[in-house]
């Protein structure tokens, strides 16, 4: 049984030289995939995007440092001006909008929901459930707090909540098929040499 490591982690190459390719290329790429799935957005001020779906995805492949990072940089990319945030919105002022607060809690779920699957959360289909609903409540918390100084909390929870649950949980039942069957095939077929 792997312990103590993320599905990112199996396959990274033992060799020093190539391990830091292979992480900068995973962390900005999946960066990418963040910016991507913001695309897929319907509705304002707050859309219903995959965004929370491919950071809390993104988390439990990467762990926390690089997952960490990976928002970070989605992140830097969309303040320079790239057009990475909901509706190919950019600029710095988009943080201090209605997402702005999901946007920064991105960072903190990535981190708590990458340390819960090097802790081998994402093993088991209850396990894994748990994380990303706890990556889910993280982004909440960061997000409502921040459209409640905006709108007031009353407001914040009719367009920052409630038309976002069921998605969310459809979200996390995804995920709980996805990480627990990806971890069975690595056992079954994925490379050896990780203890």
């Amino acid at each position: 049984m792997l312990a103590n490591v993320t599905l990112a982690d199996v396959f990274r190459p033992s060799a020093r030289k190539y391990a830091g390719v292979y992480d900068l290329v995973l962390i900005v790429g999946l960066s990418w995939l963040v910016a991507l799935s913001a695309q897929l957005a319907i509705g304002s001020p707050v859309p219903i995007t995959a965004q929370t779906f491919a950071v809390l995805i993104i988390a439990a492949l990467l762990g926390p440092l690089r997952a960490a990072v990976c928002m970070a940089i989605y992140i830097a990319q969309g303040v320079s001006g790239l057009p990475f945030f909901a509706q190919a919105k950019a600029w710095p002022a988009v943080l201090f909008g209605p997402t702005g607060g999901y946007i920064v809690g991105f960072v903190a779920a990535a981190v708590v929901v990458g340390w819960l699957a090097r802790q081998g959360w994402d093993r088991r289909c209850t396990t894994t459930i748990l994380a990303m609903a706890i990556g889910n409540i993280i982004i909440y918390a960061f997000g409502l707090v921040w459209l409640s100084c905006l709108i007031g909390p009353a407001r914040a929870l009719s367009v920052g909540l409630y038309p976002f649950i069921a998605g969310d949980l459809l979200k996390i039942v995804l995920a709980a098929a996805a990480l627990p069957s990806a971890w069975k095939l690595v056992g079954r077929f994925g490379p050896a040499g990780h203890d």
